[in-house]
Protein backbone atom coordinates (compact mmCIF):
# COMPACT_ATOMS: atom_id res chain seq x y z
CA UNK A 1 0.00 0.00 0.00
CA UNK A 2 0.74 3.49 -0.74
CA UNK A 3 1.73 6.35 1.76
CA UNK A 4 -1.25 8.11 0.20
CA UNK A 5 -3.87 5.59 0.49
CA UNK A 6 -3.69 5.12 4.56
CA UNK A 7 -4.53 8.84 4.69
CA UNK A 8 -8.19 8.23 5.64
CA UNK A 9 -7.88 4.46 6.19
CA UNK A 10 -9.73 3.47 9.36
CA UNK A 11 -10.04 0.03 8.16
CA UNK A 12 -6.12 -0.44 7.94
CA UNK A 13 -5.92 0.95 11.62
CA UNK A 14 -8.69 -1.43 13.27
CA UNK A 15 -6.50 -4.61 11.39
CA UNK A 16 -3.07 -3.31 12.34
CA UNK A 17 -4.61 -3.01 16.19
CA UNK A 18 -6.37 -6.26 15.85
CA UNK A 19 -3.04 -8.09 14.75
CA UNK A 20 -0.68 -6.25 16.86
CA UNK A 21 -2.57 -4.87 19.98
CA UNK A 22 -6.13 -6.62 20.31
CA UNK A 23 -6.80 -5.34 23.39
CA UNK A 24 -6.92 -1.93 21.55
CA UNK A 25 -8.78 -3.42 18.44
CA UNK A 26 -12.34 -2.92 19.79
CA UNK A 27 -12.42 0.49 20.22
CA UNK A 28 -13.79 3.59 18.22
CA UNK A 29 -11.14 5.05 15.82
CA UNK A 30 -11.86 8.21 14.22
CA UNK A 31 -9.50 10.31 11.39
CA UNK A 32 -8.56 13.49 13.09
CA UNK A 33 -8.60 16.62 10.88
CA UNK A 34 -5.07 17.61 10.14
CA UNK A 35 -3.02 20.31 7.86
CA UNK A 36 0.46 18.43 8.95
CA UNK A 37 2.06 16.66 6.02
CA UNK A 38 4.09 13.97 8.22
CA UNK A 39 1.35 11.81 10.17
CA UNK A 40 -1.93 10.83 9.87
CA UNK A 41 -3.85 10.51 13.42
CA UNK A 42 -6.57 9.03 14.67
CA UNK A 43 -8.38 8.80 17.83
CA UNK A 44 -8.61 5.23 19.37
CA UNK A 45 -11.36 5.57 21.99
CA UNK A 46 -11.23 8.23 24.26
CA UNK A 47 -8.05 8.24 25.89
CA UNK A 48 -5.70 6.99 23.10
CA UNK A 49 -4.29 8.21 19.58
CA UNK A 50 -2.94 6.53 16.64
CA UNK A 51 -0.26 7.75 14.64
CA UNK A 52 0.76 6.42 10.59
CA UNK A 53 3.16 8.06 9.20
CA UNK A 54 2.39 9.34 5.54
CA UNK A 55 6.26 8.91 4.31
CA UNK A 56 9.11 6.91 5.80
CA UNK A 57 10.86 9.99 7.39
CA UNK A 58 8.07 9.66 9.78
CA UNK A 59 8.91 6.22 10.18
CA UNK A 60 12.28 7.06 11.47
CA UNK A 61 10.79 9.19 13.97
CA UNK A 62 8.69 6.46 15.86
CA UNK A 63 11.64 4.91 17.12
CA UNK A 64 13.12 8.29 18.20
CA UNK A 65 10.04 9.27 19.81
CA UNK A 66 9.70 5.96 21.93
CA UNK A 67 13.55 6.12 22.67
CA UNK A 68 13.48 9.53 23.97
CA UNK A 69 10.27 10.92 24.93
CA UNK A 70 10.04 9.21 28.46
CA UNK A 71 13.54 10.36 29.39
CA UNK A 72 12.22 14.14 28.49
CA UNK A 73 8.84 14.36 29.90
CA UNK A 74 9.91 13.79 33.25
CA UNK A 75 11.71 17.18 32.95
CA UNK A 76 9.30 19.46 31.20
CA UNK A 77 6.50 21.56 32.56
CA UNK A 78 4.25 20.91 30.10
CA UNK A 79 2.57 17.51 28.67
CA UNK A 80 4.03 15.78 25.62
CA UNK A 81 3.16 12.36 23.89
CA UNK A 82 3.55 9.24 26.26
CA UNK A 83 4.23 6.21 23.70
CA UNK A 84 2.49 3.17 24.49
CA UNK A 85 2.81 1.27 21.81
CA UNK A 86 5.35 0.82 18.68
CA UNK A 87 3.88 -0.69 15.75
CA UNK A 88 5.49 -2.61 12.98
CA UNK A 89 4.59 -3.17 8.94
CA UNK A 90 1.82 -5.06 8.39
CA UNK A 91 -1.60 -5.66 6.31
CA UNK A 92 0.48 -4.17 3.57
CA UNK A 93 1.48 -0.80 5.64
CA UNK A 94 4.92 -0.60 4.94
CA UNK A 95 5.74 1.59 8.05
CA UNK A 96 6.56 1.89 11.96
CA UNK A 97 3.51 3.19 13.85
CA UNK A 98 2.51 4.18 17.24
CA UNK A 99 0.09 4.29 19.66
CA UNK A 100 -0.08 7.16 22.46
CA UNK A 101 -2.23 8.80 25.00
CA UNK A 102 -4.39 11.51 23.50
CA UNK A 103 -4.22 15.04 24.74
CA UNK A 104 -6.98 17.67 24.10
CA UNK A 105 -5.88 20.86 22.96
CA UNK A 106 -6.65 23.19 20.13
CA UNK A 107 -3.77 24.14 17.16
CA UNK A 108 -3.52 27.99 17.65
CA UNK A 109 -3.58 30.14 14.41
CA UNK A 110 -0.10 32.02 13.45
CA UNK A 111 1.37 34.46 15.34
CA UNK A 112 -1.56 34.31 17.44
CA UNK A 113 -0.38 34.05 20.99
CA UNK A 114 -0.67 36.42 23.83
CA UNK A 115 1.86 37.51 26.78
CA UNK A 116 1.11 34.58 29.00
CA UNK A 117 1.12 31.70 26.24
CA UNK A 118 4.50 33.50 25.18
CA UNK A 119 6.12 32.68 28.63
CA UNK A 120 4.98 29.14 28.76
CA UNK A 121 6.62 28.90 25.28
CA UNK A 122 9.89 29.91 27.07
CA UNK A 123 9.61 28.17 29.53
CA UNK A 124 9.48 25.13 27.57
CA UNK A 125 12.44 26.17 25.33
CA UNK A 126 14.29 26.65 28.52
CA UNK A 127 13.19 23.25 30.60
CA UNK A 128 14.06 21.59 27.12
CA UNK A 129 17.61 23.18 27.15
CA UNK A 130 18.43 22.13 30.80
CA UNK A 131 18.33 18.58 29.72
CA UNK A 132 21.49 16.19 29.87
CA UNK A 133 22.29 15.70 26.48
CA UNK A 134 24.55 12.83 26.99
CA UNK A 135 23.76 10.36 23.88
CA UNK A 136 21.41 12.61 22.32
CA UNK A 137 20.82 12.47 18.58
CA UNK A 138 21.80 15.45 16.03
CA UNK A 139 17.91 17.06 15.49
CA UNK A 140 16.68 17.24 12.27
CA UNK A 141 18.21 20.29 11.67
CA UNK A 142 20.91 20.46 13.96
CA UNK A 143 23.54 21.56 10.81
CA UNK A 144 24.82 25.51 10.88
CA UNK A 145 22.56 28.00 8.61
CA UNK A 146 25.09 28.04 6.47
CA UNK A 147 24.80 24.42 4.99
CA UNK A 148 21.20 25.48 4.00
CA UNK A 149 22.35 28.29 2.09
CA UNK A 150 21.78 26.42 -1.58
CA UNK A 151 18.39 25.37 -0.53
CA UNK A 152 17.10 28.43 1.05
CA UNK A 153 18.11 30.59 -1.91
CA UNK A 154 16.76 27.94 -4.51
CA UNK A 155 13.72 28.70 -2.39
CA UNK A 156 14.17 32.25 -2.86
CA UNK A 157 14.37 32.10 -6.61
CA UNK A 158 11.15 29.90 -6.80
CA UNK A 159 9.96 32.96 -4.99
CA UNK A 160 10.40 35.47 -6.77
CA UNK A 161 7.48 37.76 -7.79
CA UNK A 162 5.40 36.28 -4.66
CA UNK A 163 7.33 37.90 -1.69
CA UNK A 164 9.57 40.32 -1.37
CA UNK A 165 13.00 38.39 -2.57
CA UNK A 166 15.50 40.89 -2.07
CA UNK A 167 14.46 41.96 1.45
CA UNK A 168 14.34 38.30 2.69
CA UNK A 169 17.83 37.50 1.37
CA UNK A 170 19.57 40.65 3.35
CA UNK A 171 18.06 38.69 6.41
CA UNK A 172 18.95 35.49 5.26
CA UNK A 173 22.86 36.71 4.57
CA UNK A 174 22.12 38.96 8.02
CA UNK A 175 21.68 35.06 9.73
CA UNK A 176 24.88 33.61 7.63
CA UNK A 177 27.20 36.22 8.96
CA UNK A 178 25.83 35.49 12.62
CA UNK A 179 28.32 34.40 15.03
CA UNK A 180 28.06 30.74 15.70
CA UNK A 181 26.83 29.73 18.74
CA UNK A 182 29.41 29.88 21.81
CA UNK A 183 28.25 27.11 23.96
CA UNK A 184 26.84 23.11 23.75
CA UNK A 185 24.41 22.06 21.70
CA UNK A 186 21.43 21.58 23.83
CA UNK A 187 18.11 19.52 23.46
CA UNK A 188 15.50 21.28 20.84
CA UNK A 189 12.16 20.23 19.85
CA UNK A 190 12.97 21.09 16.56
CA UNK A 191 9.95 22.28 14.83
CA UNK A 192 7.70 24.84 17.07
CA UNK A 193 5.15 25.52 14.90
CA UNK A 194 1.33 25.89 15.12
CA UNK A 195 0.59 22.35 14.41
CA UNK A 196 2.86 20.88 16.85
CA UNK A 197 1.98 22.73 20.00
CA UNK A 198 -1.77 22.50 21.88
CA UNK A 199 -3.44 25.37 23.49
CA UNK A 200 -6.62 25.83 26.32
CA UNK A 201 -7.53 29.34 27.27
CA UNK A 202 -4.65 31.03 25.53
CA UNK A 203 -2.25 29.19 27.16
CA UNK A 204 0.00 26.20 26.55
CA UNK A 205 -1.43 22.80 27.38
CA UNK A 206 1.25 20.42 25.38
CA UNK A 207 4.00 20.41 22.58
CA UNK A 208 3.01 17.40 20.30
CA UNK A 209 4.88 15.69 17.54
CA UNK A 210 8.74 16.10 18.21
CA UNK A 211 9.69 14.03 15.22
CA UNK A 212 12.60 16.86 14.51
CA UNK A 213 13.76 16.33 17.87
CA UNK A 214 17.41 16.08 19.12
CA UNK A 215 20.67 18.13 20.18
CA UNK A 216 21.37 21.49 18.23
CA UNK A 217 21.76 25.20 18.22
CA UNK A 218 19.35 26.74 20.78
CA UNK A 219 18.23 29.04 17.90
CA UNK A 220 16.48 26.57 16.48
CA UNK A 221 13.52 26.36 19.35
CA UNK A 222 13.52 30.48 18.97
CA UNK A 223 11.48 29.76 15.58
CA UNK A 224 8.46 29.67 17.60
CA UNK A 225 9.04 33.29 18.04
CA UNK A 226 7.54 33.95 14.47
CA UNK A 227 5.38 31.16 13.85
CA UNK A 228 3.53 31.27 17.17
CA UNK A 229 3.72 35.18 18.45
CA UNK A 230 2.92 38.41 17.15
CA UNK A 231 5.71 41.04 18.01
CA UNK A 232 4.56 42.07 21.31
CA UNK A 233 4.90 39.15 23.03
CA UNK A 234 7.41 37.89 20.37
CA UNK A 235 9.84 40.57 22.25
CA UNK A 236 8.83 39.32 25.66
CA UNK A 237 9.83 36.01 24.18
CA UNK A 238 13.27 37.03 23.48
CA UNK A 239 13.72 38.38 27.16
CA UNK A 240 12.76 35.61 28.33
CA UNK A 241 14.97 33.41 26.84
CA UNK A 242 18.13 35.33 26.89
CA UNK A 243 18.54 35.45 23.14
CA UNK A 244 21.42 38.06 22.17
CA UNK A 245 22.04 39.50 18.88
CA UNK A 246 23.65 36.95 17.52
CA UNK A 247 21.75 33.96 18.79
CA UNK A 248 18.31 36.17 17.63
CA UNK A 249 19.82 37.07 14.20
CA UNK A 250 20.56 33.41 13.75
CA UNK A 251 16.78 32.00 15.21
CA UNK A 252 15.58 34.52 12.24
CA UNK A 253 17.57 32.65 9.38
CA UNK A 254 16.25 29.18 10.60
CA UNK A 255 12.43 30.54 10.54
CA UNK A 256 13.06 32.60 7.63
CA UNK A 257 14.80 29.00 5.50
CA UNK A 258 12.06 26.77 6.51
CA UNK A 259 8.89 29.47 6.28
CA UNK A 260 10.78 30.23 2.71
CA UNK A 261 10.94 26.15 1.46
CA UNK A 262 7.53 25.63 3.06
CA UNK A 263 5.80 28.46 0.94
CA UNK A 264 7.59 27.22 -2.27
CA UNK A 265 7.22 23.63 -1.78
CA UNK A 266 2.94 23.56 -0.33
CA UNK A 267 2.21 27.05 -2.51
CA UNK A 268 -0.30 24.99 -4.65
CA UNK A 269 -0.90 21.70 -2.35
CA UNK A 270 -1.51 22.99 1.06
CA UNK A 271 -3.07 26.58 1.65
CA UNK A 272 -2.74 26.07 5.03
CA UNK A 273 0.86 25.58 5.33
CA UNK A 274 1.59 28.38 2.67
CA UNK A 275 -0.45 30.69 4.59
CA UNK A 276 1.16 29.99 7.67
CA UNK A 277 5.13 30.30 5.41
CA UNK A 278 4.04 33.58 3.90
CA UNK A 279 2.11 35.15 7.65
CA UNK A 280 6.28 34.13 8.98
CA UNK A 281 8.03 35.61 6.26
CA UNK A 282 5.74 38.93 6.68
CA UNK A 283 6.25 39.13 10.20
CA UNK A 284 10.20 38.38 10.12
CA UNK A 285 10.79 41.25 7.05
CA UNK A 286 8.82 43.78 9.11
CA UNK A 287 11.20 42.96 12.10
CA UNK A 288 14.05 42.86 10.14
CA UNK A 289 12.98 46.59 8.61
CA UNK A 290 12.82 47.72 12.12
CA UNK A 291 15.69 47.02 12.87
CA UNK A 292 15.55 44.78 15.72
CA UNK A 293 18.67 42.52 15.67
CA UNK A 294 20.35 45.55 16.31
CA UNK A 295 18.91 45.64 19.72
Amino acid sequence: MHANETDSDAALVRRLLAAQFPAWADLPVERVGSHGTVNAIYRLGAELAVRLPRVEGGSKDVATEHRWLPRLARHLPFAVPVPLAEGVPAEGYPWSWSVCRWIDGDNPAVGSGGAEFAADIAEFVLALRRIDTTDGPPAFRSEPPAARDTATRGALDALHGVIDTGAAAAVWSDALRAPAPQGPPVWVHGDLQPGNVLVSGGRLGAVIDFGCMGVADPAVDLIAGWYLLPAGPRRNFRTRVGADTAEWTRARGWALSVALMELSYYRTSNPVMAATARHVIGEILKEAGQGESAR
